[in-house]
């Protein structure tokens, strides 16, 4: 399989980063009266519009108030963060601000914020501006409507996170912790919640759909159903970073095949969300592959407050009956791995000593028929996922016929991604799928979903008092020894409270015409474009 080769991409970045203290990635657009992924020749041999099809809708484009990786795409390349990613890792780097002195006491962080920045629309981003776009995120100023806010922000009760963010200048951010917080800086770099939206676009109320950042690329419109038209920054305040395409269209197509047909088509130039069934059929067409271990888990959430799953009993049995492994080669052949652990098997700090449940067909039917059930109701999603390349469907389906061999009918009710997301929290269920693309690469990230309050992020509504006070432990314990058995701790409370049935950890998986040069997909789930350029 043709895989892009990550030192041309990293030979490509270092020739623009040397010569810049600052780094940023960014993203680009295409008009919309303009068809497909043809563009006209730019000077240079570069063409002007570049076509990304992905496999649905953001939720929105204010990055507080969603929580998905389709809208994570597009506002990576909208808005710049205080400290941002290295382009392959999740290493921290400087981007609105350098990185920040940080007090003894590990409490009170000063970011020094890069003067003359603007705005998409010419107003200043400053260090008031930045103070802004976070103060709406903090107790009591944020909304239920807000899932990343808690996560990233921390809360009053559980005494995490910002106790007060201030601009002595207009350079100057400080920012000042209730306690200690090993994974805060990296959370100053994740595209949910943590990029800086322009004060106008806030008391406009507008920017869920109508973005206003400083990146390197803005936002012209949004089609529903359809696509998201970028364009390029020309006055990108970097200017060793500025997008080398003009354009970039980001279109929505459901289907993974009709995905897969467009690209080869020639109608889109770069598609994500591919499954191991399609993959012969863009190799054979001469397109490339990108495929590398990513940074998720794909897993099902029992619904532990309510239901046929309440019991501990009862969610094994479930777990006896599903054939994991088979399930997993079955549907995803050598682009997934069976997950054995809650966090990626590369991620400190793992443990094969832990051991999720055994299949146990036999088990699974003598402890329904005891348990007197017969019946349940799984919610599932359609649109193929980072963690799930397959979809939803397809997924549940493979579940259901194992319930039905260990004597229960599971109905299946099925929504796309974007509706789906409000059902899981309005709606009953006894189990759901569901799946994870790490943030910022910290266990943290990872394993705090089920201690968070926010139903959008622990959909299971698992509440474990014991496992919340590890969590807390685990945030201001500093790397090492200690802060991963604090986390080797949390994986084994899942594997003995059976929460979620853990199921695949997936590779990133992407495709791309061999016109397309530089394109890497990012750990984290999102695609940085500025440097991404397409052969006229």
């Amino acid at each position: 399989m043709a895989e892009i080769s990550r030192r041309r991409f990293v030979q490509a970045f270092g020739a623009v980063a040397a010569t810049s203290t600052f780094a940023l990635a960014g993203c680009g657009a295409q008009r919309a009266s303009e068809g497909g992924g043809g563009s006209a020749a730019a000077e240079g041999g570069i063409a002007d519009t570049i076509t990304f099809a992905q496999g649905a809708d953001p939720r929105g484009l204010d990055p507080a108030y969603v929580d998905d990786g389709e809208s994570a795409k597009i506002m990576s390349n909208v808005y710049d963060t205080v400290l941002m990613f290295d382009v392959e890792t999740c290493d921290v780097l400087p981007c609105l601000g350098e990185m920040p002195d940080i007090s003894d006491d590990g409490l009170t962080y000063t970011f020094k914020i890069r003067e003359g920045v603007k705005f998409h629309d010419g107003t200043d981003c400053d260090a008031s501006a930045i103070v802004t776009s976070i103060t709406r995120q903090l107790e009591p100023n944020r909304t239920e409507d807000m899932p990343y806010a808690s996560f990233v922000y921390g809360s009053i009760d559980a005494n995490t996170g910002i106790e007060t963010i201030e601009a002595t200048d207009a350079t100057t951010l400080v920012i000042t912790l209730r306690a200690p917080s090993t994974p805060f800086i990296k959370n100053m770099a994740m595209t949910l919640a943590s990029p800086i939206v322009a004060p106008s676009a806030i008391e406009a109320g507008t920017a869920n759909e109508e973005p206003v950042g400083s990146g390197p690329y803005k936002f012209v419109s949004w089609s529903k159903g359809e696509n998201i038209v970028l364009e390029a920054n020309e006055d990108y305040w970097d200017e060793e970073r500025q997008p080398q395409t003009k354009n970039v269209i980001f279109r929505f197509i459901a289907e993974n095949s009709s995905r897969v047909t467009a690209l080869n088509n020639g109608e889109v130039d770069i598609i994500d969300g591919i499954d191991a069934s399609v993959v012969p059929t863009i190799t054979d067409a001469g397109n490339e592959l990108f495929s590398e271990d990513g940074m998720n888990i794909n897993y099902m959430a029992f619904r532990n407050d309510a239901g046929a799953f309440t019991s501990l009993e009862a969610r094994k049995a479930f777990c006896q009956a599903v054939n994991v492994e088979e399930m997993v080669e079955s549907l995803y052949g050598e682009y997934a791995g069976v997950a054995t652990s809650v966090m990626p098997l590369w991620m400190a700090p793992y443990d094969e000593d832990i051991k999720q449940t055994a299949y146990d067909p036999e088990a699974a039917k003598a402890a329904f028929a005891e348990l007197g059930i017969t019946s349940c109701t799984m919610l599932a999603y359609t649109n193929p996922r980072p963690y799930n390349s397959i979809g939803g469907q397809a997924l549940a389906e493979a579940i259901q016929g194992y319930l039905a061999d260990a004597g229960v009918d599971m109905e299946i009710v099925s929504y796309d991604w974007t509706t789906y997301q409000t059902k899981v929290e309005t709606d009953a269920f006894d189990c759901c799928l569901y799946g994870w693309v790490g943030d910022n690469g910290d266990p943290d990230n990872f394993m705090n979903l089920l201690a968070d309050e926010n139903v959008s992020m622990n959909v299971g509504r698992f509440r474990n008092d014991e496992y919340n006070a590890l969590i807390q432990q685990g945030l201001t314990t500093e790397e090492g020894d200690e802060r991963d058995a604090i986390y080797k701790q949390c994986e084994q409370m899942v594997a003995d409270q059976m929460p979620w049935m853990l199921i695949s950890h997936s590779k990133n998986l992407a495709a791309y015409a061999p016109s397309i040069n530089n394109f890497f997909y990012h750990p984290t789930g999102v695609v940085h474009m500025e440097l991404v350029t397409k052969t006229a």
